[in-house]
């Protein structure tokens, strides 16, 4: 039976949830036509905390304040009793507020309102109520009276000055000073516990003072209490001496004890210890011992936890903050020095005050709806749940038929409209309660829009679009929505609906451009709304702006072209490091670009281009940076000063975003070019201090220049002088030589040494010299000069040479051995037997006997032929009669050379001298030949001197150099297609032709003209000349085309066309032309014959003419019947037609033109009608 009476309820409970239907809950929207019009019980928006202290000297103010509809009443309980406020003159409400007001301007003690206050705040739909607020005043009693014996403890023994502070509200917060109010030093050793005492694991005879005094600081009356002082005297073994303390031997010599740990807190081995959840945990430990004990932590059976754990007080004290129920368990410290170590044990409970699972909330129904209000709480121990209905118990309130209670649930079942009232839960333990109001309102409404009506909605195209439709109503009303007022109702597919109304498009395009209207319906009624959305075309950047980099003083310029949508307004602005940027005259901005003109450092920075329109934008962003040559260096020093060398250091200058690949350091000395500054040497960038290698004997200064890729700094302040000593030279004299001016002396020269090179005072040169191949004494000479001249020489012959270079300080090395000449004179001999053999057109061979070397009397150089072209053998050629000169360079016992670059057919003369450096010898035989005839030169111009339709004129000139007798000229010529030629055809013309006209079969192609003349020998060089295109012609003959026929067979087609037209327009008069009777009367004449496009007349009948039924007979529409009709100067007729067929009858009276007129006006205006009457 049992059994079955557990599967009957089981089944009714399961059949009650499926029959149960829970409604959405109402969302009430801020708005404050629904809030003004809307009926809701009162909701407690602010009160005083739960453990409120308050300052005595303050009047005392207890919050509470709610809101509702109607206005809220007020009202209070103290300690459990209705507090009547009227009765305490003290006591005063805030208006339209609950906020109680003590006030003791005119007596009464704060304390007699210390207790236990509850805020209750109803109107005539529910009572809400406040936590149970209570009230404490803060106390800050002084410390009790009490006579302090010395303390006395012998060197090395543990002690615990106790503080004791007195109880105040809130606690004091405690320290340890000196009656100086100097703070109490405290470390490893001494330290203060969480109760306020000073502990010192060892004594030591320095801590000996009379003045350890606790101080309480009350936080609420600001206000510090000192306790009486505490003397301690430290008894040692021997006497202490304050200048025998170090650190490292703090009792100065003196043997003193040692012990092992023990704890002076807390005692024992094991404690245990209580924390409320999500309150900090603090665990001390604090042990004596000497030396003094080391404090570790850990925990049983896990790990400490590392994220929320803290050591503090030199890791006697463990806080752990957010305390959770993982963090129960058993804590050890233990205590260590190097004569053992004590532990102690510390089990952590961890309870909880309630804490909320499941908080109700408020509730609005519509009637005949259901809902629930869930209260769910949890703590340690679990705290017990209790509902209230507007502040009495719910099971001391009136039954509501609509209402069942659950444990931590109310269920409402079609709730009516006198059903709203304010719920309280109360979840309460022995740590703690938490109270929650939450309301049921029933409301109906019928539906409203809360948007603004008529929306503009412009979105981008591509985006996630949403039309916003807010609505309220209650019951909640249906929403749809609608496009352009037709279809049915748009959800699913791209477009979707949400719960609060909004209507989201996921891709907008163009084509969903239109009026939505949304409807919102229920059984009360039906409000709509419209939004217009149009899709615009996106802003973007197309062409973004670039990092660079420039130069200072330079010009810049960030690009940035923008795409928009052109209907909608646009502004492309520039922000520099997101700050505005002034435009003016070295900043410029156009459409499409800013340009920055004499950069400076201030112009670096991050710029952003931003085109924004009133729906969209879009940003690029590019950093410009400075580059400029850098600043000089700085704080020039000399140091390891050495005979020929001293170290150089500097301070690099700012580099300006440019490195410096290298330093260059120069000098300036004060003896031979003072004021000039002059390069020593260069170093690399990544260097500030070198060795400056250096020369004897100069006083230098030193600067430096740093260089980058933009240029070089500024030069440096100079350093301070460095005098270098005088040395021997160390350089040879460069360029020595000797050579002979005269034919009997030799001058021996040689360039001088620098001025950095002399090394001393007083340079001067020794000079050597001697005939070659002699063993004869050196002869020499000393001279500060740079020349020597040695007179009375053979002519030219060798000698030996050196020098060296003295100052005063002594000689420099030696040079080697220089070969040198005495002079020159003329050659004695001429060269003999010169002729020439095998001769052709342009060169020969020649010969002729060498002269003895003895005769040169020089350095022999050349044999020089002079030669010279006498005459052509070509008659009347004019020519240049111009010496040549060519030299040979030969030794041979029979030497022969060729002589080229001979003019064909001409008669030459020659003849040869030998020479030395200076002098010519004397001639040899002279010797005449001729050349033989050769090819000639290529005509002197060739060009296209006129061209006609079919033909084309060519022209040329003679060879200026016919190189023979010339036998005519040959002319090549092939059509020219591109890379392509056609079959070459040939000409060939007297010596005295110069021209030619060559007739064209095609005058659209092109050809390549070569031209060459011709002698016996053979063809010359050949010319080139292309013949242009046709239509490009640049120099075509102006052809008479009167007299072309082809232009006359055109113009009597023209004329005859001519006479043809004139003879129909005559016709079609005498046969009566029809008039536009609806034409303006303003119109011009000349349109008054209706002609087809071609120019013909029109031969269709009137009816051809008519517009179609109901169109316009002009784009404007209001083209009216001319009045300038024949019925206007004639009599009326009956519409006959003539037998011709003319409009005779056309013409009608008056009254008839009047009415068409009106009917034509009346013509309706549409596209169509228009593009017919154009037709």
């Amino acid at each position: 039976m049992l059994r079955q009476g557990g599967h009957l309820a089981l089944a009714l409970m399961s059949l009650q949830l499926l029959l149960w239907h829970e409604s959405v809950t109402i969302e009430v929207p801020q708005d404050p036509k629904i809030l003004a019009d809307l009926r809701q019980p009162p909701t407690i928006t602010k009160q005083s905390v739960k453990d409120y202290i308050v300052d005595p000297r303050d009047n005392i103010i207890i919050e509470c304040e709610a809101k509702g509809n109607p206005v809220p009443t007020f009202s209070w309980r103290r300690n459990g009793k209705f507090f009547n406020i009227g009765k305490d003159l003290r006591v005063t409400m805030q208006k339209r507020s609950g906020t109680l007001e003590i006030g003791f301007r005119n007596g009464g003690r704060p304390e007699d309102y210390e207790g236990e206050y509850q805020c209750f705040a109803g109107n005539d739909h529910g009572m809400a109520m406040s936590n149970k607020i209570l009230l404490r005043v803060s106390k800050a009693p002084l410390w009790p009276k009490e006579v302090l014996e010395p303390v006395v403890v012998t060197e090395g023994s543990s002690l615990v000055l106790p503080c004791n502070p007195p109880p105040g509200l809130p606690p004091p917060f405690t320290f340890w000073m000196s009656s100086l109010m100097i703070p109490i030093r405290q470390d490893k050793r001494v330290s203060m516990g969480l109760n306020g005492d000073l502990y010192f694991s060892n004594v030591m005879a320095q801590d000996a003072q009379n003045d350890y005094s606790c101080n309480a600081r009350f936080l609420f009356t600001h206000t510090i209490q000192q306790k009486n002082p505490f003397t301690l005297k430290v008894l040692t073994n021997d006497p202490y001496n304050d200048t025998s303390y170090n650190d490292s031997d703090p009792y100065g010599g003196r043997k003193v004890a040692e012990s092992t740990p023990t704890f002076l807190s807390p005692l024992g081995s094991e404690s245990s210890k209580m924390v409320l959840r999500d309150e900090q945990l603090l665990l001390e430990c604090i042990a004596a011992g000497l030396p003094t004990p080391a404090i570790k932590w850990f925990k049983k059976g896990g790990d400490l936890p590392g994220h929320k754990v803290k050591f503090e007080n030199y890791n006697k004290t463990m806080k752990i903050i957010n305390v959770s129920e993982e963090d129960a368990g058993e804590y050890v410290c233990m205590a260590n020095n190097h004569l053992g170590s004590i532990r102690h044990s510390i089990f952590v409970q961890v309870r909880a005050a309630p804490y909320w699972l499941d908080k109700p909330t408020n509730l609005v129904l519509a009637p005949e709806e259901n809902g629930r209000l869930v209260c769910r709480a949890n703590g340690n121990p679990k705290p017990t749940i209790q509902w209230l209905v507007n502040s009495i118990p719910i099971d001391s309130s009136l039954p509501d038929p609509s209402r069942q209670l659950m444990g931590d649930t109310i269920i409402f079942r079609s709730v009516q409209m006198g059903s709203s009232a304010v719920y309280q839960c109360n979840a309460s333990n022995q740590h703690g309660y938490l109270l929650a109001n939450a309301f049921v309102s029933v409301i109906d409404m019928r539906p409203r829009m809360l948007g603004p009506k008529n929306q503009l909605i412009k979105v981008i195209e591509n985006n996630r679009t949403f039309l916003d439709c807010p609505f309220f109503g209650s019951p909640i009303p249906e929403l749809r929505w609608f496009k352009n007022g037709q279809g049915s109702g748009l959800d699913g597919g791209q477009y979707r609906v949400y719960v609060n109304g909004t209507l989201e498009i996921k891709r907008a395009k163009a084509v969903d451009e239109g009026t939505y209207t949304c409807v919102a319906s229920s059984i009360l009624g039906m409000a709509e709304n419209q939004v217009r959305l149009e899709v615009k075309e996106p802003s973007r950047i197309v062409f973004a702006p670039e990092h660079q980099s420039a130069v200072r003083g330079s010009t810049a310029r960030f690009n940035c072209k923008v795409k928009f949508d052109p209907s909608l307004p646009v502004t492309v602005t520039w922000i520099k490091d997101d700050k505005p940027i002034y435009l003016g005259r070295r900043l410029r901005k156009d459409d499409e670009s800013l340009t920055i003109t004499n950069i400076n450092e201030a112009d670096e920075g991050t710029y952003t281009c931003t085109v924004k329109t009133e729906i969209d934008q879009d940003s690029a962003s590019a950093r410009l940076t400075v580059l400029d040559r850098p600043d000089p260096p700085m704080d020039l020093e000399l140091s390891d000063p050495a005979a020929r060398s001293v170290r150089l250091t500097w301070i690099p200058g700012n580099d300006h975003r440019s490195p410096v690949t290298e330093f260059l350091v120069q000098f300036e000395e004060d003896r031979w070019e003072p004021g000039r500054w002059q390069d020593l040497a260069t170093y690399p960038g990544d260097l500030n201090s070198v060795i400056l290698q250096l020369a004897p004997f100069v006083n230098y200064q030193f600067r430096v220049i740093a260089i980058n890729a933009v240029g070089q700094s500024a030069a440096s302040v100079p350093s301070p002088k460095y005098q270098t000593s005088s040395a021997a030279p160390d350089v040879i004299p460069r360029g020595l030589r000797g050579w002979g001016s005269e034919k009997d002396n030799m001058e021996i020269t040689w360039e001088p040494l620098l001025d950095l090179e002399k090394n001393g005072p007083n340079l001067h040169y020794s000079v050597w010299w001697r005939r070659k191949d002699s063993d004869g004494e050196w002869n020499n000479v000393t001279t500060t000069g740079t020349k020597h001249v040695v007179h009375n020489t053979e002519t030219y012959v060798p000698y030996e040479i050196k020098i060296q270079a003295r100052n005063e300080l002594g000689a420099g090395p030696e040079s080697n051995l220089v070969i040198g000449y005495s002079g020159e004179d003329k050659p004695t001999s001429a060269p003999t037997d010169l002729h020439i053999l095998k001769v052709d057109s342009t060169k020969g061979n020649i010969h002729w006997k060498p002269v003895n070397q003895d005769s040169v009397r020089g350095e022999f150089k050349e044999y020089r032929l002079y030669y010279w072209r006498k005459a052509s053998h070509v008659p009347g050629l004019v020519f240049s009669k111009e010496n040549k000169t060519k030299g040979f360079y030969t030794t041979m016992a029979q030497p022969s050379a060729i002589l080229s670059d001979l003019v064909p057919f001409s008669r030459y003369k020659m003849y040869m001298v030998v020479a030395n450096n200076h002098y010519e010898g004397p001639p040899s035989n002279s010797v005449e030949f001729s050349t033989k005839e050769g090819v000639p030169d290529a005509p002197s111009f060739f060009r296209i001197k006129r061209r006609g339709f079919d033909s084309i004129h060519l022209e040329w000139g003679k060879p200026l150099e016919p190189n023979g007798l010339l036998i005519g000229y040959q002319l090549k010529y092939q059509a020219a297609n591109g890379s392509r030629e056609g079959r070459p055809h040939l000409e060939t013309f007297l010596p005295n032709v110069t021209e030619f006209t060559l007739r064209l079969p095609d005058r659209s192609t092109r050809y390549n003209f070569y031209l060459s003349a011709l002698t016996a020998v053979g063809a010359g060089e050949v010319i080139l000349e292309e013949s242009p295109f046709f239509a490009n012609e640049a120099y075509i003959d102006q052809v008479d085309i009167a007299t072309q026929g082809w232009f006359i067979g055109l113009m009597c087609a023209i004329a005859l066309i001519i006479l043809i037209l004139l003879i129909v327009c005559f016709i079609k008069r005498s046969r009566g032309g029809k008039y536009p009777v609806r034409d303006k009367k303003d119109l011009p004449l000349d349109s008054v014959d209706h002609k087809d496009p071609d120019g013909s007349f029109d031969y269709h009948s009137d009816e051809d003419n008519k517009p179609l039924q109901g169109s316009q007979t002009s784009l404007e529409g209001n083209v009216k019947e001319s009045d300038d009709s024949l019925v206007d100067y004639g009599e009326g007729g009956d519409g006959q037609f003539n037998e011709d067929g003319s409009f005779i009858g056309q013409y009608t009276v008056k009254k008839d033109k009047d009415e068409t007129e009106g009917n034509e006006s009346s013509e309706a205006t549409s596209p169509v009608n228009a593009i017919y009457s154009l037709a």
